[in-house]
């Protein structure tokens, strides 16, 4: 078989991919082996690749691989999650191109643009998985709007609705202006922003003026009957003043007691609105008066209803006034604002602007400002479902494990400190909640999973036989997509519907869910309280939750910002083997990850390095009736127990998640042990032959080798392994046996280190003083640390020596070296001008003596080394034990050459 001169990803990555699915090695049903199993967290069905995709995945597809070496039932099950607001946006937005208004539409032709659209556009992102070589078992591919994940949706929501959990409620929301929806709180991002403080005069009202008055009207002068007592606000939002029904002060504050009992007139709109009195206003902030609008803030919310005020909503879904607004309305909240502060100034009423850091509350997808709204939303209760997914992961008798660990803490905040769920979303393009209203009043509905059932039940409810499917309105909310996903390692094996099947029993729990920390809560943290509320089991054993993907700058990769690179160019530039390597290689377990395009070029480079290393081994003519050489023999019973060393390590880092270090231990190996030492011993004298044994025995080597990396590599990997000999397709690499660990000579590791470092000095001294390897040298050793003979043959042959001489005293004539207390002698009589050799030691003896002496002078002075921190004192030592080392190994070489 002719095998190229170089490694080319692009020709060799479709062959093998295709090879793969060609034979079905992704697909897996239950059998009597132990399943290995991992569900994707479904990304977006409108997403593209992305640098955090391609960690992500990169990390599940070396577990599977591994699983699967491991002879395990290696189950990976991917698919795409519908993304309410992101879909429903991008829908839009197409149907804006074409001139159709969303509004215009009815639910079922928006809903079929939506369809289209997914079905166009959608689940890119599974098709360019492939190309980065992932072996997911793509004939499982799920979608959280296929019609058995919806139904499963609508089973759960009636069921938890009929245990109780589920209720209807009139609530402070958080409302996304641009998408025209409801959010959970953890779909609101809380950034810093600069603002102003609006300082802003109320007119106290006058005992002149009756109460059955009311307010003011609108075009009355400002001090007509009013008196010219005020009192100062301060507010970050002069538009919400439209909806203030109160004011409000501490009760100790001693400044405010004049306004016990008053009321006050709000600017602009002239209402008349009382001073009320509540411990929750802080004497710090501002000028410790508080305007209260229960419509447009939760803890004025609060307030309102301790105090029994009045709720005046001034805002439009959009975000723009109503007519509350008076002659703002219409105008965006942002443009009112400053209309409003322009028409204070008019006033007189603003006292000044001061500038002011706070909190602002932005929605995650839309990156829209958040709006507090009251509405009727749909609930989920959960702090009791929240207790047994507590002790899952925190308990004495934790049964999921966090890697790394530190996530525990955040875990514990989020689910110690859980509010109920508000799970309804104001967007066409989801599942239906599945209430449905028979009559006007806020309860008279029923939850069914059908309309047939619903009609029987709003039948019983009503004593009303005659009622049809036609007298009942469905609720128009769509369910949170988070209320899809939750359910994801039960429903994509049906154990929703159908809880006992064969595949839920077999699959479930799941093995490890890698996953981003961004969603420990969104998604981890639910999908464990669905686990224990309709399984009372795990969903998973192991959550590994990957860093963000930064830039070298640290900054977090963006399209804004433009330092993501596109990743399927990456691919094409560096091949997927390389990319991965790449990425894993500049992410530590946890940690967010630096990535460096450079590190994929040492990926590629790393591949190119194995290409050439078995080019040289498949280049060796094989001599069947040649002996096998001490050297070759020694050589390979001691990369058999580095190998095992290497094996025992990898395994451990496997088992902490740490596969950055994992890949890093398999590539000291490959680069290092294999190629640099054991392929250099084995080696064949130039046009000479190898002997069979151990041909053989590097060929298993490199096929140990081979399996190891190929989680890692996998494209390139499976093309050397399948050059190496012909194999069937029982055979491919992908479903290879894992290398079975073994006892580890660590006698010969620890022997060979010391041979390495003892052919390390020959290989220096030959450099430095231009001696070519082809010329033999003499070789002599006082053996003062008792090394054994072991690896003497490897030393010659690597060192190209003449002999090795085991004396009791120095060589005359001879440079030398050391390796701990051993001394090696290199005798130079012919080779080098011995005379011009002691001019140059005796220079560079000197010049030791004298740095020697300025070292033990700093550390002879008691102020320096009482007063300097203490790692300058030990760096000073260092340099001081390194010196007395050297000007003895100097005079040792001077002493030799007499």
């Amino acid at each position: 078989m002719q095998i190229p001169s170089k490694y080319d990803a692009s020709k060799v990555e479709n062959k093998w991919y295709d090879y793969w699915m060609k034979h079905n090695y992704f697909h897996s049903t239950p059998d009597e082996r132990e399943p290995y199993t991992i569900v994707i967290p479904p990304p977006n069905v409108t997403g593209v690749l992305h640098m955090g995709h391609m960690l992500n995945n990169t990390i599940q597809d070396v577990l599977i691989r591994r699983a699967r070496l491991q002879g395990k039932n290696a189950c990976w099950v991917p698919g795409t999650d519908h993304a309410s607001i992101a879909t429903e946006a991008k829908v839009v937005a197409k149907l804006k191109e074409q001139g159709i208004d969303k509004n215009d539409l009815s639910r079922d032709e928006f809903l079929k643009h939506a369809w289209d659209w997914t079905e166009e556009y959608g689940g890119v992102i599974l098709e360019q998985l492939k190309k980065l070589g992932c072996s997911c078992d793509w004939d499982r591919t799920k979608f959280t709007m296929d019609d058995d994940m919806s139904e499963a949706v609508i089973k759960v929501f009636v069921d938890l609705y009929r245990k109780g959990l589920i209720y209807r409620g009139y609530r402070m929301v958080n409302w996304d202006p641009e998408a025209k929806t409801t959010l959970s709180d953890e779909e609101v991002i809380h950034e810093e922003r600069q603002g102003n403080l609006y300082y802003i005069k109320y007119r106290i009202l006058s005992p002149a003026l009756s109460e059955e008055e009311g307010t003011i009207s609108e075009g009355s002068p400002p001090s007509e009957g009013l008196g010219e007592a005020f009192l100062t606000i301060a507010t970050t939002r002069p538009e919400t003043i439209f909806g203030d029904t109160a004011i409000c002060i501490n009760p100790n504050d001693e400044r405010f007691t004049h306004l016990k009992g008053k009321k006050a007139i709000v600017p602009i709109c002239n209402r008349v609105v009382p001073i009320i009195e509540d411990e929750y206003v802080d004497l710090e902030f501002g000028t410790g008066c508080l305007k209260v609008t229960p419509a447009h803030d939760e803890n004025d919310k609060v307030l309102g209803d301790k105090h029994d005020l009045e709720v005046i909503d001034i805002f439009n879904e959009d975000a723009s006034l109503n007519s509350f607004g008076l002659q703002f309305e219409g105008q965006d909240r942002f443009v009112a604002r400053k209309a409003v502060v322009k028409e204070l100034e008019t006033l007189g009423v603003l006292v000044k602007t001061e500038t002011h850091i706070n909190k602002v509350g932005t929605s995650e997808r839309t990156k829209a400002v958040i709006e507090p709204r009251l509405s009727d939303q749909w609930f989920l209760k959960m702090e009791g479902l929240a207790k047994p997914a507590i002790e899952a992961v925190l308990g004495a008798n934790a049964e999921i494990k966090l890697f790394p660990k530190k996530f525990e803490n955040t875990y514990r905040h989020w689910m110690e400190n859980i509010r109920d769920w508000n799970i309804s979303r104001q967007l066409l393009w989801g599942q239906q909640i599945p209430a449905y209203f028979y009559g006007d009043g806020k309860e008279d509905f029923v939850v069914a999973e059908t309309i047939e059932e619903a009609v029987k039940l709003a039948r019983e409810r009503t004593s009303n036989s005659e009622l049809q499917t036609s007298d009942l309105k469905q609720d128009t909310d769509a369910l949170d997509t988070w209320f899809s996903s939750w359910l994801w390692p039960m429903s994509v094996f049906d154990g929703i519907r159908n809880p006992e099947n064969e595949e839920i029993n077999y699959y479930y729990p799941t093995n490890d869910l890698v996953t981003g920390p961004d969603i420990l809560f969104f998604w981890v943290a639910r999908m464990i309280v669905a686990g224990y509320e309709f399984r009372d089991e795990k969903p998973f054993n192991n959550v590994y939750l990957t860093g963000l993907v930064r830039d070298k700058q640290r900054r977090k990769m963006s399209k804004s910002l433009g330092n993501s690179p596109d990743a399927l160019k990456l691919i094409e530039e560096y091949g997927a083997d390389g990319v991965r390597v790449g990425l894993l290689l500049s992410s530590a377990a946890g940690n967010d990850l630096m990535f460096d395009e450079a590190l994929c070029q040492q990926g590629k480079g790393f591949g190119n390095k194995i290409w050439n290393a078995f080019r040289l081994v498949q280049g060796w003519d094989i001599d069947d009736a040649l002996e096998q050489p001490e050297t070759a023999k020694v050589g390979l019973e001691w990369y058999t127990a580095k190998f095992q060393k290497a094996l025992t390590e990898i395994e451990d880092h496997f088992s902490k998640y740490r596969l950055s270090d994992a890949l890093m231990s398999i590539y000291k190996l490959i680069m290092d042990d294999f190629s640099s030492w054991l392929l250099e011993i084995v080696k064949p004298a130039y046009q000479q032959p190898i002997d069979a044994k151990t041909y053989k025995a590097v060929i298993v080597a490199f096929e140990d080798n081979l399996k190891v990396l190929h989680p890692f590599m996998p494209f390139l990997t499976e093309d050397i392994w399948q050059y190496i000999a012909e194999r069937t397709p029982e055979e491919a690499l992908i479903v290879a046996k894992w290398p079975e660990a073994k006892s580890i000579n660590n006698t010969l590791i620890s022997e060979f280190e010391f041979a390495s470092e003892v052919i390390s000095g020959i290989r220096n001294i030959r450099k430095e003083k231009n001696i070519p390897f082809k010329d033999a040298i003499g070789f002599s050793v006082i053996n003062n640390e008792k090394v054994h003979t072991t690896f003497d043959a490897v030393i010659a042959k690597l060192g190209n020596l003449e002999t090795i001489d085991y004396v009791n005293e120095a060589v005359e004539g001879a440079l030398t070296y050391r390796v701990k207390s051993n001394e090696y002698f290199i005798p130079m009589s012919g080779a080098i001008d011995v005379e011009a050799e002691i001019e140059k030691l005796t220079e560079e003896l000197s010049y030791t003596e004298g740095f020697l002496k300025s070292v033990q002078k700093k550390l002879s002075n008691e102020r320096f080394v009482n007063n300097a921190p203490e790692q300058v004192v030990a760096s000073e030592k260092k340099k001081e034990a390194d010196a007395l080392a050297k000007i003895e190994t100097l005079k040792a070489s001077l002493g030799s050459l007499g």
